[in-house]
Parts: structure tokens; sequence; C-alpha cells
């Protein structure tokens, strides 16, 4: 009786290691956007934050107002790890090597283009082209360099021009090696189209998702209508296995304008790594 019970408890221990793994493994998939806690105190109480929350990788926005030797305490003394920076165009163009020299001293080699200010947006196909092929060649140079180039969507790149859409111009004048994307999910859908049909169509382009939830109108009105993942209207059920099959690398929660920040990283957390794990891997 006691070899079967100790057995019973092997057994109990080595079913339990997979899950344990899977866990583990998910946890390596979920990123913040600091953006998110940018109005919660100093730049050590964010990332402090982001820390007691569970996170163990980070996005940036530019250098957070900080020297990359500062950043890099700050990060290392909240064991975070960077998965990539948001860093404006024409900021990249005009400091180029100093941009890719921080990037690299605080751990990071993924720039991503996060937003075009309304005056300067492509307003033509012939527009849309040549800002593709202007991301392009900075990708190109930036590989050169050991850094990879991305671009972040919101709504207008949504808008057709010839029956295609900006974000599928910039996908078919721009190379897959040269150019990814960070998909915000609720931004796509918010321009009426759809993030699984996206991420089908353009497998190993996605290398990342912004991932938050839309809320209906008279729902968050004070916070954008966003919401935590999985508590508005985006079928996260279809677009998670969609994003998995694509090669999407990393599920980076935000939110552009939360009322309480740690209410909704934690239960974007929680929600977004239960159903990663409920995902085969």
């Amino acid at each position: 009786m006691k070899k079967l019970m100790v057995l019973a408890g092997i057994l109990s221990m080595l079913s339990a290691v997979p899950s344990q793994a899977s866990a583990a493994g998910v946890e390596d998939e979920i990123g913040l956007q600091m953006y998110t806690l940018r109005n919660v105190g100093t730049p050590a109480e964010q990332f402090a934050m982001a820390h007691k929350a569970g996170f163990e990788h980070v996005e940036l926005v530019g250098t957070q107002g900080l020297a990359a030797k500062e950043l890099k305490s700050l990060l290392d003394k909240n064991h975070l790890t960077v998965t990539s920076s948001h860093v404006q165009l024409t900021a990249l163009e005009s400091d180029y090597a100093q941009t890719v020299a921080f990037n690299k001293a605080v751990g990071n080699h993924t720039i991503v283009v996060p937003w075009i200010k309304p005056e300067d947006r492509p307003d033509s196909t012939k527009a849309w082209i040549a800002y593709a092929q202007r991301l392009d060649k900075l990708g190109a140079k930036l590989r050169k360099d050991g850094m990879q180039l991305a671009y972040h969507n919101h709504n207008f790149e949504m808008k057709k021009y010839d029956g295609v859409t900006a974000l599928e111009i910039i996908f078919n004048h721009s190379r897959a090696e040269n150019l990814k994307l960070e998909m915000d999910a609720a931004w796509v859908s918010r321009g009426g189209q759809d993030p699984a049909r996206i991420l089908k169509e353009y497998p190993g382009r996605i290398y990342a998702i912004h991932a938050k939830d839309n809320a209906s109108i008279g729902i968050r009105d004070d916070e954008m209508n966003f919401a935590p993942l999985g508590e508005g209207l985006l079928d996260w059920k279809t677009i998670l296995p969609a994003a998995k099959a694509s090669g999407v690398k990393w599920f980076i929660i935000e939110h552009d304008k939360p009322k309480d920040a740690w209410s909704i990283i934690t239960t974007s957390h929680q929600n977004l790594r239960a159903a990663l794990e409920k995902l085969p891997h």
C-alpha cells in the first residue's frame, strides 16, 4: 500500500511538470508596453510595477527619459528584458547611430515605428508605396547593424486605396526580412478589418500583437473605449490560434488610457496567460 502511495505521488509530480513548463513558456511570450504606465510615478516606480505584476518582458517608449545606463540598471533591478522599443521614424532617421547604440546598450534589437502624425500620413496608393519603400530601406540598414525594424498600426492603415488597405500596401512593397508588423488587434478591428484574416494572409510578417480589447460605446468611454484583453468585443479564441499559426513571437499588453493601470495590466496579464496556456505549444 505504501509503495502504491509513493508511486501515485511520483506520477502526480510528473503529470504536473508539463503544465508548469507550459506556464513558464507562456510567460516568455508575454510583454508589457510601458506606455500603459506612463502616468504611474517615476520611471523607477513604473518598472517596479511591471515586475510586481509578474511581467518578465517590456516594450519601451524611446529612451523612457533615461540615459542607457540608468535604464539598463532599472531593467536589471526588476528582472526585465526588452522585447522592442517604439521610436518615431523621423527621430530614428535623424539620430540613427545614437538610437541604435542606445537600444543595443539596454539589450533591445527590435525598433518599432509606432505612429504617423495626421499631417504626415500618406493619402494615396502612390504615397503609401513610397512610405513602404522608405521603411524597407531603413529596415535593410538596421538589419546590417543587427537590428530589426517593425511597424505598429492604428486604424487609419485600414483605409483602402484602390481596394487595398494601406497596411497591405506596406506589406506588399517591403520585404519580410526588412519589415515586420506589430499588430494592434484592437485598432485593426476599429478600422473595420479582421485581425485573424491578416494573420492568416501574411504568415511570418507579424512578430508581435498588442493585446488589448475594445469596449462598446457607453462602456469605458473615459478610457477611449479600450478594455482589458478578454473583457471586450474581440474574438481572442480565433485571434490567438491564428497568431500562433502565423508565427507571432510576442503578445504585448497595452492600454492607451487606463484609469487604473494596476487593474488593467494585472487583469490583462491573467486573462492572456490563461488563454495562451490553453493553446498547443
